[in-house]
This record gives C-alpha cells, structure tokens and sequence, in this order.
C-alpha cells in the first residue's frame, strides 16, 4: 500500500499540534472489506472532555485533474465514513489537502456543495512549513 506523497508531512504536522498518532494506517474491516485509512489520531483533552480520536485520509492533489483526484477522495471519504460509523463511532474522520488546493479548488462552489451535503471534515495543510492552517467541520 503505497503512502501518499504529503503522508509524512500531515502526520508531523498533527503531531506538532499535539496529537498522538495511534494508527499508521488505520486498519478498517466491514462489510467484507478491508480498508485502511491514511492515520489514527487521539488527543487527550481536558479531564471532562474525555480523548479525541480521529482518523485523517491524506490527499495531495498533484495529478492534472483535481476534479477527478476529488471525485476519487471523496468516494473514499465516503467510504471510510460509513465504516468508522459501524466500527469506531467515537472516531471522526477528516480529509487532509493542500492550502494551494483548498484555494483554488475546494472554494468553488460545486465542491462547496459537495463538502455540505457529506459533511466531509477537512484539515488544510502547508507541505513546506508542516502546519495544520485550517480545521473545518
């Protein structure tokens, strides 16, 4: 299973912002297959708050097409979403992408829309700081 090109640096950059990473990939099995989400993640919040768990997909969008790179994401999003549903319920899932792709694909309205209508999580990186600069529920 081959990482995806930004693994390493979205990995850092949610360790930077204290986040323990407990799977590296985040193995998955329902309905008859097996999946495996890019990283696990936990975060020990306050005592009241109990742990924060999360599971990040990571995308690069390096290929000539974001449009078909997003169409592939966000089956898989899709996917992963519906099984940590059923497996981990306590585990919310998030696609991690590029600022330089949050900018210029994710604000046109179509993935807008899209992004709504899944609920899809994103987590917007910077590749070269390693820097987590957006969460967006």
């Amino acid at each position: 299973m081959a990482k995806d090109f930004f693994h390493d640096v979205v990995r850092h950059s949610l360790e930077k912002e204290g986040w323990t990473i407990t799977d590296d990939p985040l193995f998955l099995r329902f309905g008859g297959i097996e999946m495996y989400i890019d990283l696990g993640a936990e975060q020990i919040l306050a005592a009241e708050r109990g742990t924060e768990k999360i599971a990040v997909e990571v995308k690069s969008f390096l290929a000539p097409s974001t449009t078909v790179e997003f169409n592939t994401a966000l089956g898989q999003f899709l996917k992963y979403q519906l099984a940590l549903e059923q497996v981990q319920p306590d585990r919310v899932l998030y696609l991690a992408i590029p600022i330089d792709t949050y900018d210029s694909f994710f604000t046109l309205e179509l993935p807008q829309l899209l992004i709504q209508r899944y609920q899809v999580h994103l987590i917007v990186y910077e590749p070269e700081d390693e820097v987590i600069v957006l969460w967006k529920k």
